[in-house]
């Protein structure tokens, strides 16, 4: 049986079989002092080793560029990317004879915002009623909180949301999305674990278009890239919602986890094969990211990073910014 969840006001706690229990509630996420960019990349891997660059070495000689390669390859940006941005940085410096470091940092800052620049593109849903939203990703990545990061952020904005609890092997998914839902104030659609993930978000289609809600963000099971059979269920899911609109699902996401360094690649290669996707989250950006896998992805896949994650809290789902990016991870002037 279809589950349309949403607790009304005049329930009291517990009575509901459906209500969340408080020990599966999600951290405390709503009140967070806000941070910049600046400050949550600052620490990460690349930022200290960039800084750390620009502090020993300040002329653009051998072997600054061979501690660049070193850390570059360190931070995830993968052999590919580390070489052509090694060789488009020899060439820039020999061109315009750069000498000192605030013209050294300078060219960086270009060669670096010109891989990254072209993947800054917004989401941006059509007027479809309801635009669909498909997020896709292994399991731990943060993609259940992704969705209600995403849903809360939709929400102030205006739109109305529904979430469609797509993943039905996980019951702990079904219950963080009913606790989620009722934080931001989004209906959760959701059937008992086991059920068929596929009726579930067409059954939710179909709510959402009679109830006139804006948009719809279905969840799905957490699946490893390389798990063949699951990766075809994720192919018939998306049959099924294009039976509901055939220009659905508007957007699919990868949610990818910054800390898996290059194996990140090698999700999206599968994912984008069996799912379709338009454009990727890239989650825990901060703390003990490396940083240079998002350069890998930019450069090697070209696909839009809609978002990224850079804390807990539920406003921390920020639409990429590379000049802010960059701002957290390259030194504000180098020292004299």
């Amino acid at each position: 049986m279809l589950r349309f969840w949403k607790r009304d006001a005049k329930e009291e706690p517990g009575k509901s079989e459906t209500s969340p229990q408080p020990a599966q509630a999600p951290a405390e996420t709503v009140s967070a002092p806000a941070r910049s960019w600046r400050e949550r990349l600052a620490s990460s891997f690349l930022g200290r080793t960039l800084r750390g660059l620009f502090e020993r070495r300040q002329v653009p000689d051998e072997a600054w560029f061979e501690e660049l390669e070193t850390l570059l390859l360190s931070s995830d940006a993968g052999v590919t990317t580390t070489e052509h941005l090694i060789a488009r940085l020899r060439k820039s410096c020999k061109e315009r004879r750069i000498e000192d470091a605030t013209a050294l940092l300078q060219a960086l800052r270009e060669e670096l915002l010109a891989i990254l620049a072209p993947v800054a593109r917004p989401l941006e849903l059509p007027r479809a009623f309801p635009a669909v939203v498909l997020v896709v990703g292994v399991n731990g990545v943060g993609k259940t909180t992704t969705i209600a990061k995403l849903a809360h952020r939709l929400r102030r904005e205006g739109r109305e949301v529904l979430i469609a609890a797509g993943d039905t092997f996980r019951a702990a998914a079904i219950e963080q999305l009913k606790v989620w839902g009722e934080r931001i104030g989004a209906p959760v659609m959701a059937q008992m674990p086991g059920s068929d993930a596929a009726a579930v978000v067409f059954d939710a289609l179909q709510s959402a278009r009679s109830r006139g809600i804006e948009v719809v963000i279905a969840d799905t099971a957490g699946r490893l890239h390389n798990q063949a059979h699951l990766m075809a269920e994720l192919a018939k899911l998306r049959r099924v919602i294009a039976r509901f609109d055939p220009e659905a699902p508007h957007e699919t996401l990868l949610v990818l986890d910054a800390t898996t360094g290059q194996n990140a690649l090698q999700q999206l290669r599968q994912f984008r094969e069996a799912a379709g996707v338009t454009g990727l989250v890239l989650t825990k950006l901060d703390g003990s990211a490396k940083g240079g896998v998002l350069l890998a992805l930019a450069r090697e896949f070209g696909l839009p990073v809609r978002f990224v994650g850079l804390g807990e809290g539920i406003e921390d789902l920020e639409p990429f910014d590379p000049q802010a990016f960059l701002d957290g991870l390259l030194p504000e002037a180098p020292r004299p």
